[in-house]
């Protein structure tokens, strides 16, 4: 309150504390009228004495407006006033505002919506571009290994068999396969899976060309022959020159041809790389060749005047084995597009190294002899079990038949005289297989 203004009771500067409480002071209010002890409590008083306070405020608030409302009235009509001007000041501004905005929206917003728009199109469209020039690409691969698989011939065609074209097939397939594979986000294959006219490609070209073609080269493996101990007549005859080299080259041919089709994944590397399909069409036809020779040899000890016939075919399965050592010794293996040669990797020198590795062994003649030995045992064993004329005939022309065995294994160790080249030379020092054959045959006869 200041000076001028007429003293009051009320205590201005408690209920001013900020730490006022409305409760403690009606308490403080009732005990300060009442005696704590009366019952019941005298509330009158101390409401009067309320509502008198209140009274008072509203009589000094009714008198302090009363002087002071020129005052008043003038602060309200400046403070008016100056908001007024504020405001036209602020709509003049805000009006400002919003015109740079339209300028801003006209030259900014609208061509950046328009740009958004045209980047969008063009990335979408280099999409279909992209897309578009990868089911291009995959038809015209498809094209092309229709028309080299044409070019095989063979059984069935007019045309000649040309079989290097099982290898051109063979690079196609592996450019579709790769193309395919290449599926990631950014990648050339994206999105192919969705193309029906791939799905198509893959399903009704790729698929069954590639099973096609590994059929082909797995039939020309398993009818690897170039020994010349046997002709048709049952005669010795050497195979010709060209015959030869055929042989050779259609064989080499289909074993590129199963090397290049081998499963891979997008995780193989060349150490890890298994030609799963060489290997095996190679170990099938090491088994023909052992089931054939343990049959007949079986066959030919119950009925010895044919066994110089059987040896001589056993000796022709093993020169044939021979010679297609020498192949795959002298078959580099080819760069496979799939697989990274990175530097310090360790690939296949030739197509023998993995096959050895498969097999276990030095060398394939020793394991063919090997391998018949193991199983012949038994098989002399149940014919002089057996007993009877073909047991005793056996006993009496013992050193016949080891004699006739030792010759077999030294002459089916030898390379084909007409797959002999430059450089070429005949295999020897098969004393230990010959050995372990006799022994086979030998032990059981008792």
């Amino acid at each position: 309150m200041s000076k001028d203004e007429e003293p009051s009771y009320i205590d201005y500067e408690a209920f001013l504390d900020p730490a006022f409480s409305a409760t403690s002071f009606a308490n403080t209010l009732v005990l300060s009228t009442n005696n704590p002890s009366d019952t019941p409590l005298d509330l009158s008083t101390p409401l009067s004495r309320v509502l008198f306070d209140v009274q008072e405020v509203d009589t000094h608030i009714d008198t302090l407006t009363t002087k002071s409302a020129l005052p008043l009235l003038e602060h309200t009509r400046d403070h008016a006033a100056s908001s007024g001007r504020i405001l036209e000041d602020v709509e003049g501004q805000v009006a400002s505002l919003t015109e740079s905005y339209r300028t801003l929206e006209k030259e900014v917003i609208e061509r950046y919506e328009a740009a958004e728009q045209v980047r969008l199109t063009a990335e979408r469209l280099c999409e279909t571009v992209k897309l578009g020039r990868a089911v291009a690409r995959c038809l015209m691969l498809g094209r092309q290994l229709e028309v080299r698989m044409s070019e095989l011939g063979g059984v069935g065609s007019a045309r000649k068999e040309d079989h290097r074209a099982m290898v051109r097939s063979a690079d196609t397939i592996l450019s579709l396969r790769q193309i395919f594979r290449a599926s990631s986000p950014g990648d050339e294959g994206e999105g192919l899976d969705k193309v029906n006219v791939v799905n198509t490609l893959k399903n009704e070209l790729v698929v069954p060309g590639e099973r096609s073609i590994s059929s082909r080269a797995q039939q020309v493996v398993k009818e690897f022959s170039m020994s010349s101990l046997l002709s048709s007549s049952g005669q010795t005859s050497a195979s010709t020159f060209a015959q030869t080299e055929d042989t050779k080259t259609r064989t080499t041919s289909a074993l590129l041809t199963l090397y290049l089709l081998s499963p891979t994944s997008t995780r193989t590397t060349i150490e890890t790389f298994d030609p799963s399909l060489m290997l095996n069409a190679l170990q099938d036809y090491l088994q023909t060749q052992l089931k054939s020779s343990l049959a007949a040899l079986a066959r030919a000890l119950g009925q010895l005047p044919s066994l110089e016939r059987t040896l001589l075919e056993i000796s022709a399965r093993c020169q044939n084995i021979v010679a297609l050592q020498t192949l795959l010794e002298s078959t580099k293996a080819p760069v496979h597009p799939l697989l990274e040669l990175t530097s310090g990797s360790l690939a296949p020198t030739n197509f023998l190294q993995p096959l050895l590795q498969a097999l276990d062994t030095s060398s394939l003649p020793s394991y063919f002899w090997r391998s018949l030995a193991s199983n012949m045992s038994p098989r002399v064993q149940e014919i002089m079990y057996k007993g009877g004329v073909s047991a005793r005939t056996l006993r009496s022309n013992k050193d016949r038949v080891r004699d006739a065995v030792r010759e077999c294994v030294n002459r089916g160790s030898q390379v084909p005289s007409a797959s002999l080249g430059k450089g070429s030379s005949t295999v020897g020092g098969w004393e230990r297989e010959a050995a372990v054959m006799v022994g086979s045959i030998m032990g059981q006869i008792k």
